[in-house]
């Protein structure tokens, strides 16, 4: 493996293990055992434990915030809302069904109080509220959306299907039967419905 390859194995390697232990419940022998390589060679790719965390947090909040950014690019100036929020909300179930381990490191992380849980907040919770509260403030200004605090509406909306796909994922939840393509489409009606002048 080229020096990139195997920081990249280690990284997808200790994602799995924290989100299975938490940061504090899992050791370097551990990291280094199930990576299969040696703890000298885990030190040289990253200082520390916490410095392996932090690259993984770093990793994954950058390409979730890349991702979003290119798949909502070409609605962010447009009046389609219908198509704004369904592929947000067609993206944050995909995401969470497809990443269950990233997720769950990222509740040991709020769990653990850890002072990583502020660069996801920030690089990731945050970043995301801000493009939506930035699109429904522009839609109010426009007259389309009536007044309402773009902050809540944002939340609002990305609650719905943040709770939804932790649900499934957490409790295997079957309350709702349906698709993701038709979840986020009911999703898009009801908060649509609430908004819309």
């Amino acid at each position: 493996m080229t020096s990139p390859e195997r920081r990249a194995a280690i990284i997808d390697a200790a994602l799995r293990l924290f989100s299975e232990r938490g940061f504090r419940g899992t050791t370097t022998p551990e990291l280094a055992a199930t990576v299969g390589v040696s703890e000298p060679i885990l030190y040289e790719h990253f200082k520390s434990k916490r410095d392996l965390y932090r690259a993984i947090i770093e990793t994954k909040s950058q390409d979730g915030l890349e991702r979003a950014s290119n798949l909502l690019a070409p609605w962010l100036d447009g009046d389609d809302d219908r198509g704004f929020f369904t592929t947000l909300a067609a993206m944050l179930l995909e995401r969470y069904a497809a990443e269950p381990a990233y997720v769950r490191l990222l509740l040991f992380l709020a769990v653990e109080g850890d002072e990583l849980a502020g660069i996801y907040y920030e690089r990731q919770i945050l970043a995301f509220h801000k493009i939506v509260a930035a699109y429904i403030t522009r839609r109010i200004q426009q007259g389309a959306f009536r007044a309402v605090d773009p902050a809540i509406a944002a939340r609002a909306f990305l609650s719905m299907a943040v709770h939804h796909s932790m649900l499934r994922l957490f409790f295997g939840d079957r309350f709702v039967k349906a698709s993701n393509k038709r979840i986020a489409g009911e999703m898009v009606s009801i908060f649509l419905g609430g908004v819309r002048s």
